[in-house]
């Protein structure tokens, strides 16, 4: 039985570690042989390896204090589920950045398992709005931070994410070929159709019509804010880039 007060993240986070098959993290249990006895691990820890453990669990104490405070989204016990869920995938990563944290194919495979997305170019705006450095690796405060608006933000902090994830070049617009580029990735193809281009041109001109409030043929982030609190459903208009859980 689950203690009726754990949080729901933190259920989600050991279904997705410990249970669901498809988790990365399930070929975990496979990999480490028994250890040695308990009296003979103890007998060969020294003292400086004892010093050097408690000051890493100082360390880890007061990163977990800092990110509970800059997330503020969650609860400590549930940043302490992220950085444990951080610490798993990336200790079984043999990647050369797995020292410093997730790259773009840890956190891609992190998307797809945990929260079942698909479009690899939208996953690879996510990975791109999380890394806010800019040194194509998340690190662990990137991905608690992240998740934070990921999974729990609010409309105002969601309308910013999306806004980025859409804006491909980082100028600071949704320009009409972005938009062609990210629906034609994102709808699926009918056989039927001789030109799908023509319906996603089309596509693009409804959404520029509905959003584009100073009709400068592309859209500020202010269109883009005003048109999603008018309707919510437009928030996720050019491909679905948050997850459909609650949790």
């Amino acid at each position: 039985m689950y203690d009726k007060n754990v949080s729901s993240l933190c259920l989600y986070i050991h279904i997705y570690m410990y249970v669901w098959p498809a988790s990365v993290t399930k070929r975990h249990s496979l990999a480490a042989p028994p250890g040695p006895p308990a009296h003979v691990a103890r007998a060969a820890v020294s003292g400086d390896s004892r010093a050097a453990a408690m000051s890493r669990k100082r360390q880890q104490q007061q990163l977990v204090d800092l990110l509970a405070r800059s997330a503020k989204h969650f609860n400590k016990s549930e940043v302490e589920c992220l950085v444990k869920l951080f610490d798993t995938l990336v200790a079984e990563s043999s990647n050369r950045f797995a020292a410093v944290g997730f790259d773009r194919n840890m956190f891609r495979d992190t998307l797809h398992s945990a929260f079942g997305m698909t479009d690899d170019m939208i996953m690879d705006r996510v990975f791109r709005t999380f890394d806010r450095d800019n040194n194509s690796c998340i690190s662990v405060v990137e991905w608690v931070e992240g998740l934070s608006v990921f999974l729990r933000g609010t409309l105002e902090e969601r309308i910013k994410y999306c806004f980025e994830v859409y804006d491909l070049n980082g100028d600071g617009y949704i320009s009409r070929e972005e938009m062609f580029q990210m629906l034609k990735n994102s709808l699926l193809k009918q056989p039927s159709e001789e030109d799908p281009d023509e319906g996603i041109k089309d596509l693009v001109d409804i959404a520029l019509k509905k959003m584009d409030y100073d009709h400068d043929g592309k859209l500020s982030f202010m269109d883009f804010e005003k048109a999603v609190r008018d309707e919510n459903l437009l928030l996720e208009a050019f491909g679905p880039c948050l997850p459909d859980i609650k949790i």
